[in-house]
């Protein structure tokens, strides 16, 4: 099992930063990339960015590319999602969710963190 606890949201202004949080915890020997998803009221669950553990690499969003920076702390079993220049569109309850060695799809999701960006 691994524990996914998401900090960092709240409300922020357009044009703003914001910077999310998601600590690891328990099994996570087994990670191979963690990544941020998002969910607007009204709307399905979206990808927002990923980042694999071992190498570093990244995916992003095209909806947030040169927005968003995703990025990771291996010793704190850490990633984070920087926010800059947020949209109002942004708004939503951003998940963070590990990828498991040998998985297809996304093993453990956190509760999720609210982000709301006013106008």
């Amino acid at each position: 099992q691994v524990q996914l606890v998401e900090s960092g949201g709240g409300l922020v202004q357009a044009g703003g930063s914001l910077r999310l949080s998601c600590a690891a915890s328990g099994r996570t020997g087994s990670t191979n990339a963690m990544g941020w998803f998002r969910q607007a009221p009204g709307k399905e669950r979206e990808f927002v960015a990923a980042i694999s553990w071992s190498a570093g690499s990244t995916s992003t969003a095209d909806s947030v590319k040169g927005r968003f920076t995703i990025s990771r702390d291996n010793a704190k079993n850490t990633v984070y999602l920087q926010m800059n220049s947020v949209k109002p569109e942004d708004t939503a309850v951003y998940y963070c969710a590990v990828l498991l060695w040998g998985s297809r799809t996304y093993d453990y999701w956190g509760q999720g963190t609210q982000v709301t960006v006013s106008s």
